[in-house]
């Protein structure tokens, strides 16, 4: 028998459904990855996984309720069993605050279009240069271990109103660390990619070779105040947390760093002195993501009754300003601001600012050059001060050079006070988050120089 398609799968449990309304969405994911340790590949694999999600709606006098389930359903008969759970937990839920109208609309041009998959083939460039990269570490002493991943999930949503709309997401990251056979010190180099064809495994060694270079001479420092070069994946760390903070909802009952004080939000402020730029756009150039909403529960920054909203570029901060927040239909009608849905990807950038990392450390005469950051948790929400790690490789610039490594800190800063004190910034490029990069991997950040980054105190962390 032939299996169900995706497509077959959407219009069994809308058929199936019978609940006042229902959204249906199927993801259809494959996935290839390779690892490795001790300059040897360890394991590969290719995976594929189908997924459904069915958003029960139910109108009844006291208002309307929804029920969310979530699970594997590559057959009609498991789809079933998810309407079948979805229905119940609807019939047994109270009314949901974010009540709206289903969104409606047509068949997409591309509705019928198969899903996309990945291969192992999409290694056929980088595979071989990472062979020669662990040649060239065994025959110099150093030790190699890391991972890449690619995933391409097509999604379909389908809607008892008439709506068919499909998405096709690629998403590749890699991560390499490098330690001398000592195991004396680490260097980790990572980022993001669409297909690979832009990753070479041998550029990928050469910085690990040059940041381990620069460990061979290791100094102690104490805590305190640094002049600080984050680079793009640091700036990332810190940028994503705060978009992942910035729901209105949240924001207009007085909670985060974007309530304004005595009451509503902080939309309007100025959050920088610089021309800062922070915007989402499904459309941005090696970061495409999903043009539609896509929200398989209700929370603070996702509303399942927006299901289908098309997206276009959000401006969350334009120069300087803070412009918008996370807002679905509900919480915008709470605040009386326009509905600007989360979009998956974030770009951060400074108008005017050029060069690179490197350009930024080169006007440092005393201070320090961060990796990246981990281990991140928030500590107050009302400032968003955050708490974290640094990570394989903190640097000692001086006369802008690095001149060895030092000991990891544990940092307390604030994201949103960086943007009105970081005193230069590098040109915008795609960067990859060290803490966040597997759930959020599409992010275009600056370097940042910030006179003052809080390193709170010393950590032992190796």
């Amino acid at each position: 028998m032939t299996a169900p398609t995706p497509q077959d799968l959407v219009e069994h449990a809308l058929e199936t459904s019978r609940s006042t309304g229902c959204v249906v969405l199927v993801r259809n994911s494959s996935r290839a990855n390779l690892r490795w340790a001790n300059n040897t590949l360890t394991t590969n694999g290719v995976m594929h996984d189908v997924t459904v999600t069915v958003v029960a709606v139910h109108q009844r006098g006291k208002g309307t309720a929804t029920g969310s389930v979530t699970a594997s359903g590559a057959s009609l008969e498991q789809v079933t069993h998810v309407v079948e759970a979805a229905d119940a937990a609807a019939a047994a839920a109270g009314p949901a605050e974010d009540a709206a109208d289903l969104v409606t609309g047509a068949a997409a041009e591309d509705w019928r279009e198969l899903p996309v998959s990945t291969s192992i083939e999409v290694y056929s460039d980088f595979a071989p240069a990472l062979g020669e990269a662990f040649g060239r570490a065994t025959a110099e002493d150093r030790i190699l271990y890391g991972f890449v991943d690619h995933d391409i999930t097509t999604t379909y949503l389908g809607s008892s109103t008439g709506l068919r709309v499909r998405h096709v997401q690629p998403s590749g990251h890699y991560g390499c660390t490098g330690k001398p056979s000592d195991l004396s010190t680490s260097a980790w180099v990572g980022g993001a990619t669409r297909d690979f064809t832009d990753v070479d495994a041998l550029d990928m060694e050469a910085e690990l070779v040059r940041r381990l270079g620069w460990a061979g001479n290791r100094v102690d420092l104490p805590a305190g105040r640094y002049d600080t070069v984050l680079p793009p994946t640091a700036v990332s760390d810190l940028m994503i947390y705060a978009y992942w903070t910035a729901g209105a909802r949240e924001a207009h009952e007085g909670q985060t760093v974007f309530s304004r004080r005595g009451g509503g939000t902080r939309i309007g402020d100025r959050l920088s002195r610089h021309p800062v730029q922070i915007f989402s756009d499904p459309g941005y150039p090696g970061l495409g993501a999903a043009p539609f909403v896509s929200a398989t529960q209700s929370n603070n920054l996702e509303s399942v009754f927006d299901n289908g909203l098309p997206l276009g570029r959000t401006d969350w901060v334009k120069d300087g300003e803070l412009t918008a927040l996370l807002q679905t239909r509900h919480s915008a009608g709470l605040t009386e601001q326009p509905v600007t849905p989360y979009v998956d990807n974030l770009v951060v950038s400074v108008d005017g600012a050029t060069g690179s990392t490197d350009d930024l450390v080169a006007g440092i005469d005393d201070g320090l050059l961060v990796t990246c950051l981990w281990y991140i948790r928030e500590v107050d929400p009302q400032t968003l001060l955050l708490t974290g790690l640094t990570r394989d490789g903190v640097y000692r610039v001086e006369g802008g050079e690095v001149t060895g490594a030092v000991n990891n800190f544990r940092f307390n800063e604030s994201p949103v006070a960086l943007l009105d004190r970081f005193s230069e910034a590098s040109a915008t490029v795609p960067s990859f988050s060290r803490e966040w990069g597997d759930y959020f991997p599409r992010t275009a950040t600056p370097a940042l120089r910030v006179p003052d980054f809080n390193m709170s105190t010393v950590s032992q962390a190796q």
